[in-house]
Formats: C-alpha cells, structure tokens, sequence
C-alpha cells in the first residue's frame, strides 16, 4: 500500500522588495515540484494545505491555523508522511520549529523535503543537525526582514511610494523609474478634489474644534463620500488626521523623508497643532487637558477655567431663574454659570465663590484676547518675530551651556564609580557591590538622558531659520483670528481662545490671572522688548 502524504504549501509574503531563491518559491511551484518528488518516491498525495501571506519568522505555530489543522490530523493518524518543498515552509523560528518537527516524527509522521531529504531525530546528531538549520532559516529571515526595512526606507528617503493603495487626497501615476524587478514603479500626486476633502477635515478640527465622530458626520450630512462611495466612519477621520503624508512627508516603519512640497496637502503648523489637539482630548490626560472637549454651547471657555482660590476645573451649570418685569408679571430666564466643580462636590475646601456668571466671565477673557490682538497688530512681522527669535536663540544657548555641564558633571562621576566598581572587584573598595551597580547605573541613565536633550537642542539651534519662518506663519494666522474675531461662531472662537490661552484662573470678584500658552508669551515678550528698545 503506498504511503499516504500531507503537502504544506507557504510563501511569507506577497510582496517583498528582496528575495532568495526559496522566498521566491510560491506555491504553483511549490506544489509541482512535491507531486513530482511524491510520484518519483510513489507516494500518494491524499490532502494538501497551503498558506498565502504568513511568515514562518514571525507568526508562532500555535497561531497557524493550517499547522494546527495538520497536527489534528497526525493525532488520528489519517497521514504518514509530511512532505513540503524545503524544511523553512514549515517555519523559520529556531526556538520552536525544530521541535514542532520532532513532534511529527514522534507520532509516526516522517517530513521530507524535497530538497534537503528527510528530517531525523536519531541521534544527537540528527537534533543537533536539525537546530542549525532552522537557526540558520532563522537568520536568514530576520537578514530579510532588514534588507526589506532597508529598502523601504530608502525608498521612502528618495521620495518614491513604497507600495499599496494611494492615501485619500491622492492617486497613483507612473513615475518612469524602473525597480530591482523591472517594474515601473509608481509616485503620489495630489488629487485635488479629495485634498479639499482633507483641508476641510483639519480646518474642523483645527478651527472649529470638531472630533472624529463630529466631522464624519458633517462630511455625511453634506453628501461627500469616501473614495468607494460609502458613508466617513469616524476611524477614517482619525486615520487622515494622523497621517504625516499630508504635511509632505513620506514613512515606513520608523523612517521618515524629509518634506515634499508637492505632496503638501496640510501645511506642518496646521497638522502639529491638529495634533496638539488630538493629544490633549485623550481621556486619560484629562487633569492636564486645556482643550475644549466640545466645542458646541455658547461658553467661551471650556477646559482651561479654574478656581483661582482651590485649583479645581470651573464647570458649566445651566438653571432657572423667575424675574419679574415691569408690568407686573413673571418670566423665568434661563441662568448659565461656571461653578467650581471642588466646592460644590465638596471634594476639596475653597473659599472662593460659588460660581460665576458665564457672559459676565466670557467677556472679560473677550476683553484679554482683543488687548493681545491689539499689540500684535502694532508692530511689524519682522520686528516681532525677530526680537522674539534673538531671546528664544540667547535663552537656547544657556540652556545648551547648563545641559553640557550637567552631561560633563555626570560623565566624570560615571567613569569614577566605574574605577569604584573594579576595587570593589579586587576587594579595595569600602562601598558594598549593589550599591555601586546603582549609583553606576543611575550616573549611565544620566549621561544618556543629558546627552540626547544636547542632540535635540543643538538640532533646535541648527533650525532657527525654518523656526523664524514658522513663528511668521503662526503671527499671520492670529493677526487673521484677530479680524473675524467678533463675527466668528462661537466654536471658532472658543478655539482660538484654547489656542491664545492656556489657563485662567478665576478669583472672588472676578479678578483673573491668566496663564497664556508659551508660544503667545513669547510673542508679547517679543513686543515688549521692541518697545523697550524705542524707548532707551
């Protein structure tokens, strides 16, 4: 009776920017050359799988369905041998496979290879044998894997699309260059009716303050569709609100290309600020959240209003009042204040208000925002911008100064606790072993830490030009706030207070003390450094 046989059939991938000869074994040509070994060994083929797109590196055993599926059927015996076309099909992991080969041959099932035989566990030798080849198919995959990130990202760095469909705002178009594999390769072009698409996403999300689930369903109620036709889920929104592709710049895995003008569909302060906003609405940021968490209601403020006298978020509470008027007859109205979540929970003492008046509130912060829109529009781009870049460049160069010292400090003491350890070694030292290891280990995280603040801080001073640029960009944009200010909706204004504002504290009396984000201080510093220089 001829021997019964199981196939297993598996290529990694179906597209690979490098292959060896056994990768490039798909599985017509796989399935050929083991029904000609089996006719020639006259064996019967009585059943064969095959896996599309599962890497024997990466993907363990027990998460393979069809190696599972062929164990079951070892367990009843419904098999006697296992044939593929190499060993690696059945997989590449050198801590596992060779003993899901084992597992086989001690329930009877012999496993050939049409190329390299049959696999034999009778000797030391035989384990011994059989390990260095799957440690050697190991290798090789993880060789791969890095020829493969390799590429992609030197793709990427030179511009060109790694591969797959276009992202939404784009479309595909043949480039001219031909790959390692004599196919035209293809680049992205804008596609100028999906980019409005994509504008109109941020500026909701940027100006208007709108979340995912809020954008698609405007873009919905306005009739766009997706590029298939079908209704925006909000996960899509989130997709193309992260996708750095958008401000020019092209990725894989963890490389990026520097930007691409003519792939520019976002510009990079819009889509750093959409993810500003992104960030701070994340639920477990709450305590440091500043951004409004909706946008809709007639407050100004939401998120970055706090009690003055207990630190507690101010929160919004809408009731009814009676008044009544001069004819003699009653009206309730309705009333909307900012109480102080502490003291009306009574989760912390305050001895502050109770609440405040929202309009009485709101127009004293408006009052703020057209004094700040006032000095921006009294000086010159160029003076503001570049008397704000001369302090933030002199302030720069200090804190490079005091980090160096600080790496210098902490290098010198690394390298003598070192020399501590090795008396230690020889017993010359009075401090015990364990503590040394962790004054050493602590110095080591010290000089790390030090040394990349030094790399991202020389990186910050080698790019004051692009960062002069930007802070005229940004100026431009809150010189325009300042204009359509008044007749903006409120979600528009609330954003642009978010944007100006970082927090306000509010006291007994409606005093205030207000905190402005780091980038408008600097603005003001800016001015203000003008004005004392006309004067002296």
């Amino acid at each position: 009776m001829a021997e019964r046989v199981y196939c297993l059939y598996r290529v990694s991938t179906s597209k690979q920017v490098d292959h060896d000869d056994q990768n490039q074994a798909d599985i017509p040509m796989q399935r050929k050359a083991c029904h000609e070994f089996a006719e020639h060994m006259g064996w019967t083929i009585v059943h064969e799988e095959q896996e599309n797109g599962v890497s024997g590196y990466k993907v363990s055993a027990a998460d393979r369905d069809k190696i599972q599926l062929i164990r079951e059927h070892a367990e009843k015996g419904k098999f006697d041998i296992l044939l593929v076309f190499m060993f690696d099909r059945i997989g590449r992991k050198a801590e596992e496979t060779p003993f899901v080969v084992e597992w086989f041959v001690k329930k009877g099932i012999r496993v050939w290879s049409v190329n390299e035989g049959e696999q034999r566990f009778e000797s030391h030798t035989d384990r011994l044998t059989n390990y260095i080849r799957f440690w050697q198919a190991d290798g090789e995959s993880q060789k791969t894997s890095i020829r493969t990130r390799t590429a992609l990202g030197q793709m990427v760095k030179e511009g060109r699309f790694r591969g797959g469909v276009a992202p939404y705002g784009y479309y595909l178009e043949k480039s001219g260059i031909i790959s390692k594999r004599k196919h035209e390769v293809n680049k992205l072009v804008v596609n100028d009716e999906e980019a409005e698409v994509v504008r109109m996403m941020y500026s909701l999300c940027v100006s208007s303050g709108y979340g995912r689930w809020r954008i698609a369903m405007l873009l919905n109620d306005k009739g766009i569709k997706t590029r298939n036709g079908a209704n925006w889920h909000e996960s899509s929104v989130g997709a193309i609100l992260k996708n750095v592709t958008y401000k020019g710049i092209l990725r894989s895995g963890k490389t990026y290309s520097k930007p691409f003008k003519e792939l520019q569909i976002i510009d990079p302060y819009t889509f750093d600020l959409a993810q500003k906003l992104i960030e701070e609405r994340i639920n477990e940021k709450n305590d440091e959240r500043t951004a409004p968490l909706n946008t809709s209601g007639q407050s100004l403020l939401s998120g970055n209003v706090f009690c003055g006298h207990c630190g507690g978020r101010l929160v919004l509470t809408t009731n009814g009042k009676v008044v009544k008027l001069a004819n003699g007859e009653s009206k309730g109205v309705k009333r909307i204040r900012y109480i102080c979540y502490n003291k009306t929970r009574r989760r912390k003492e305050c001895d502050g208000q109770t609440g405040y008046t929202m309009h009485l509130l709101d127009d004293a912060v408006t009052q703020l925002l057209h004094q700040i829109f006032d000095r921006m529009s009294a000086a010159s781009d160029n003076l503001i911008v570049g008397s704000t870049q001369e302090r933030h460049m002199v302030e720069l160069r200090a804190e490079i100064k005091r980090i160096k010292a600080e790496n210098s400090k902490a290098n010198t003491e690394y390298e003598s606790l070192k020399s501590e350890v090795i008396k230690a070694v020889q017993g010359k030292s009075k401090m015990p072993m364990d503590v040394l290891s962790e004054l050493v280990n602590e110095r080591r995280d010290k000089v790390l830490a030090t040394s990349q603040q030094l790399t991202e801080l020389n990186a910050e001073l080698e790019h004051s030009n692009e960062k002069a640029e930007e802070m005229k960009n940004e100026l431009s944009r809150i010189r325009t706030w300042s204009e359509i200010f008044d007749d903006s909706d409120m979600e528009v204004k609330k954003m642009v207070a978010n944007y100006i504002i970082k927090r306000v504290y509010v006291f007994e009396g409606y005093k205030l003390n207000i905190e402005l984000n780091l980038n408008i201080q600097q603005f003001l510093d800016g001015i203000d450094s003008v004005t004392e220089n006309k004067v002296s």
